[in-house]
């Protein structure tokens, strides 16, 4: 292997320490803790693993966790009142829904009863309009992880290639958006991309996130490039094909333990950067 690995459990220590301060700070001011709402619905294992994997991060960086389990059966129409309710109560900063929700929820209905300035997640169309014209607002935590990986790693991105493989809307998009709004110069592909090795030969930064176990083949990237694997899939297979990815590039994330830490440092950033706006 010839990159450097992108080490996002490290670089996630470090903005979970400086969270974990200025969490203490605002209690200590405010005379309370900021508080972070979880909402949950059904009984999916992986789902209610990472949830408890968030309110064990929150209670180690001095952050509330309200967590709302929901059965199976729930209704969107039930889980939008429950998101509602979630966002007129003055007590919460931010609120997070797991997803993927059960496939009868209209998950759309359900991110857009979040109310925006609690959308530390950055799932609303709000958010994504924020990101996409650089207004106020929280930005997807995956992507806004990524640019924060980058930045630690000194990743010039002004006037480079940036190719995203991935068009989701927590994921994808947003992130390409993130990178426009750093003067990157960014191609989105996708599952359907006609040549998509073409693409992705020419990129300077190689952001993928399609969900499809090793769909970026080691032999397309660019010699020296950045390569982003945002994907996760069973067997702890990204998106990527890692061992021959790492012998072409420059800087590689691995899977487990690249983009996935930061996911979790940047929703509880955000989420006393919703308290301090609060008060």
């Amino acid at each position: 292997m010839t990159a450097t690995l992108m080490d996002g459990r490290a670089e996630s220590r470090r903005l979970l320490d400086e969270t974990a301060v200025r969490a203490a700070t605002f209690a200590r001011t405010r005379g309370r803790r900021p508080c972070l709402a979880t909402v949950l619905v059904g009984d999916d294992p992986a789902s209610h693993t990472y949830v408890r994997m968030k309110v064990n991060r929150c209670a180690a960086t001095g952050i509330e966790s309200r967590r709302v389990d929901l059965p199976a059966e729930t209704t969107t129409e039930q889980l939008v009142r429950v998101l509602r309710d979630l966002s007129a109560d003055p007590l919460v900063d931010g609120i997070l829904l797991q997803h993927p929700t059960p496939a009868h929820i209209d998950e759309r209905a359900a991110f857009e009863a979040i109310a925006a300035d609690k959308d530390v997640d950055g799932v609303t169309g709000a958010s994504f309009a924020a990101m996409a014209f650089g207004g106020p607002g929280f930005a997807s935590c995956t992507p806004a992880g990524i640019l924060r990986l980058l930045d630690a790693y000194e990743v010039p991105l002004r006037g480079r290639r940036a190719v995203v493989v991935g068009r989701s809307a927590i994921l994808g998009k947003p992130v390409g958006m993130l990178l426009l709004a750093r003067d990157a110069t960014v191609t989105y592909c996708h599952s359907r991309t006609v040549d998509l090795a073409a693409h992705i030969a020419e990129a300077d930064v190689v952001v993928a996130a399609v969900g499809r176990p090793e769909l970026v083949r080691g032999d397309w990237i660019k010699p020296g490039a950045v390569v982003v694997d945002a994907g996760y899939n069973p067997g702890n297979v990204g998106d990527v094909e890692f061992e021959a990815a790492a012998a072409r590039a420059g800087l590689i994330t691995p899977v487990p333990g690249g983009v996935g830490p930061m996911t979790i440092a940047v929703l509880l950033s955000q989420t006393v950067d919703a308290a301090h706006h609060h008060g």
